[in-house]
């Protein structure tokens, strides 16, 4: 029913966009706006199950800094995706892929942040906030982690494709996406179930991928997908599929 309501939400924005030359920012169309969809859709399911003042906490879980009492997890969430950025240019380079010089616009950095910052609340405190942990509770987290990941990607298809993107560039961006949700929930159990720390790790994600030469311009996520693909199998290898984190305190 969530997934169900997320897509239907969101036509209204598709439909806008199919209209719509506009950009948000460069290779963000119009139908991003549908970022709220999300966690309308936790909002009313809650709302109709539990009433306001269950919505109420889950809003308040926009800002569960407590959660994380582990800190050094903050390192992950706001260092990863810039480090595979910067791996990505350099496979890039290595393999003679033209690239322009790096231009990062330093004053920009803020305010994009901030602004992929509310993006991500209004998406995380669907995907994670409400979805995630019952999928854990019955397919585990890396099953939890494929399902969301396969959804998220799917939702985003129209967009994509309103963005004119490539049917190659398409596939790697779904890989790319599954991976990412793999680390998604990898960072949100062992920050305490905190969606703060998930909306910053998907503020830091998209971020990462707006500055890459230049203003996204060239981003490539068939080579980002591969690499973060190989980071989520270490991941699972390494914290176990079950709960992708090896006690309650790390």
């Amino acid at each position: 029913m969530f997934f169900a309501l997320v897509f239907a939400l969101s036509v209204p924005f598709w439909v806008i966009g199919m209209s719509s030359v506009w950009q948000l920012l460069p290779g963000l169309p119009i139908a991003a706006l549908n970022f709220a969809c999300p966690s309308l859709a936790a909002a009313w399911l809650v709302y109709r199950r539990e009433g306001a003042g269950a919505v109420a906490d889950l809003a308040r879980r926009s800002f569960d800094y407590r959660r994380i009492t582990a800190k050094l997890w903050l390192i992950p969430i706001f260092v990863l995706m810039p480090a595979v950025m910067v791996l990505s240019f350099a496979v890039m380079r290595f393999y003679d892929v033209p690239l322009p010089a790096p231009e990062i616009a330093v004053r920009l950095i803020a305010p994009l942040f901030g602004a992929f910052f509310v993006a991500g609340l209004g998406e995380e405190l669907g995907w994670s906030g409400y979805a995630l942990d019952p999928l854990q509770q019955r397919w585990g987290a890396l099953g939890a982690s494929l399902i969301i990941g396969c959804v998220w990607a799917v939702w985003h298809v129209v967009a994509l494709l309103q963005a004119g993107r490539a049917g190659s560039w398409i596939a790697g961006w779904f890989l790319m996406t599954v991976a990412l949700r793999v680390l998604h929930t990898w960072l949100y159990n062992n920050t305490g179930g905190s969606v703060l720390g998930a909306a910053l790790f998907h503020a830091s994600a998209n971020m990462s991928w707006q500055l890459f030469p230049n203003r996204g311009s060239h981003y490539d996520p068939r080579i980002t997908g591969l690499i973060l693909a190989f980071i989520a199998t270490l991941v699972v290898v390494v914290w176990g599929p079950r709960a992708l984190r090896r006690h309650r305190n790390t």
